[in-house]
């Protein structure tokens, strides 16, 4: 097996971005140059197309779960979507920032995934949110209940409840360009913190997605450029830290737990000054856990050689088992 190992705008500088700014974190020529890290790895991918001889295994009583932001469905497609879903033939897929406002069917083989479940928002052409799976589950809901305004999460967030878990797909907005809409996302984090303790009071919980943050300074290329960047401030990282429940570890970024001092892998590259080809990237998309699932996690990657068709690379978790 491999191992590799915003927004709702067009591109981060737009006004009404909500994801990652990248014009801080490319600054470089213009602030003093910082120390450079040392990193764990030597020879990570910087294609900016798509491979089309991709090949991906899964071991064998295991449930594959994968999460990407594909900036875009319908120009994904055009990008070499196909080529990734294809062999990473994840159980469940789901996907944030389709950008689309009806079921799209050529996202997946439907005969496959027999079951799909989409999240739109209210202003065409962002946001959005969608999940393909093999497994029916028990119940379906959308949005967060625990937000002050349920109605303006439902094109964000999806939970699947099964037999052992739930499954919560979701893509977090971001504070935005100069951060004009901080308090709007801290008080999506505290209804995030409130929902998904309610979910693990009852069953174990994967959360999965784009969530908009760069948790700790290892999770960035430069974090000194970005301390008041949407994505890196102290209060979306934080917020972060809440849900996780601030080192109580209720819940666990499965990535890092087993990751814990590798550098240099990001999710997300900007389109600008050809970041991913100088590794100028950020960690921003996750699968966290219950820990009482920590027992049942094989793998949590990144497919950083997966890039050509969003901004974002997928990311996959596998646990034990053959059924959730």
């Amino acid at each position: 097996m491999k191992k590799a190992t915003k927004n709702d705008s067009k591109k981060r500088s737009a006004k009404e971005s909500d994801e990652v700014s990248s014009d801080k974190e490319e600054a470089s020529s213009k602030e003093p140059k910082q120390k450079k890290v040392k990193t764990t790895t030597t020879s990570l991918p910087v294609n900016t197309k798509m491979p089309e001889d991709l090949e991906f295994q899964k071991p064998s009583g295991a449930i594959k779960f994968a999460s990407w932001n594909v900036s875009g469905l319908k120009s994904a497609l055009k990008k070499g979507y196909h080529s990734y879903v294809e062999a990473e033939d994840a159980d469940i897929l789901c996907l944030q920032e389709t950008k689309v406002n009806e079921k799209d069917f050529n996202a997946v083989d439907t005969k496959k995934y027999k079951y799909n479940w989409w999240g739109f928002e209210k202003k065409k052409g962002y946001g959005g949110v969608a999940i393909f799976s093999k497994f029916e589950p028990i119940s379906v809901v959308y949005g967060l209940s625990t937000h002050p305004d349920p109605e303006i999460t439902k094109g964000r967030v999806i939970t699947l409840e099964f037999e052992t878990l739930y499954y919560v797909a979701a893509y977090v907005p971001n504070a935005g360009e100069k951060l004009v809409r901080l308090k709007e996302r801290v008080t999506w984090d505290e209804a995030m913190k409130q929902y998904l303790s309610q979910l693990d009071e009852k069953k174990p919980v994967i959360w999965a997605g784009d969530m908009n943050v760069a948790h700790k300074e290892i999770d960035l290329a430069r974090p000194a450029n970005n301390q008041r960047t949407a994505g890196f401030t102290i209060e979306e990282r934080s917020g972060f830290d809440k849900i996780l429940d601030g080192g109580n570890d209720t819940f666990i970024d499965t990535w890092r737990h087993m990751h814990p001092d590798t550098t240099g892998y990001y999710t997300y590259y900007s389109y600008r000054f050809q970041c991913r080809t100088k590794g100028l990237g950020w960690r921003l998309d996750y699968h966290v856990v219950s820990k009482r699932l920590l027992d049942r996690v094989i793998e949590s990657e990144i497919r950083s050689e997966c890039y050509g068709a969003s901004d974002h690379v997928p990311i996959v978790l596998i646990l034990k088992g053959e059924s959730i």
